[in-house]
């Protein structure tokens, strides 16, 4: 049975309302969006970006399950794009559900990940990942991703 195994419809729906929850969070955080109005931008986002959700064309989600463990231990959606001039599956999410993080999860996903854009034609791998996420930034470092650009921001004080 392979690690990485298409979204089922009843886990999409749970998956979308708590992803759009986390992205509302991190908006908040972050200081790119305010606190009001946050989880509804985040749903038209990702319903935006998924309008027929898991029949939405070119994009790919999966549940990671463990053989070992049995349930799904994370998700990974991706879709293939063109980005500068090239086929690439970019990552909009991958994520390991807590309780099995540091076991090499991500690792596995990323790794099969590479077969599928393969075998959908796609040159390269891509992704986003918070400045903050140090973590997940050595992971991809390990398995070959390099830094293609950095956004910065500054919050001002009324002292700037």
């Amino acid at each position: 049975m392979p690690f990485l195994q298409a979204m089922s419809s009843r886990c999409f729906s749970d998956y979308r309302l708590a992803e759009a929850a986390s992205f509302a969070d991190e908006s908040v955080a972050c200081g790119r969006w305010p606190s009001e109005g946050a989880l509804a931008r985040s749903i038209a986002e990702f319903d935006e970006l998924l309008p027929q959700g898991l029949a939405t064309p070119k994009n790919y989600l999966y549940e990671m399950v463990s053989p070992e463990e049995g349930p799904t231990v994370g998700y990974l959606w991706f879709a293939a794009e063109e980005r500068n001039g090239q086929q690439v599956a970019f990552i909009y999410d991958i994520q390991v559900r807590e309780a099995y993080r540091r076991q090499g999860y991500a690792r596995r996903a990323l790794l099969e990940l590479q077969g599928v854009a393969k075998s959908l034609g796609l040159s390269r791998v891509s992704l986003h990942v918070a400045g903050e996420n140090v973590e997940a930034q050595a992971l991809y470092a390990k398995l070959g991703f390099s830094v293609m650009g950095i956004s910065m921001s500054k919050a001002l004080s009324p002292d700037d």
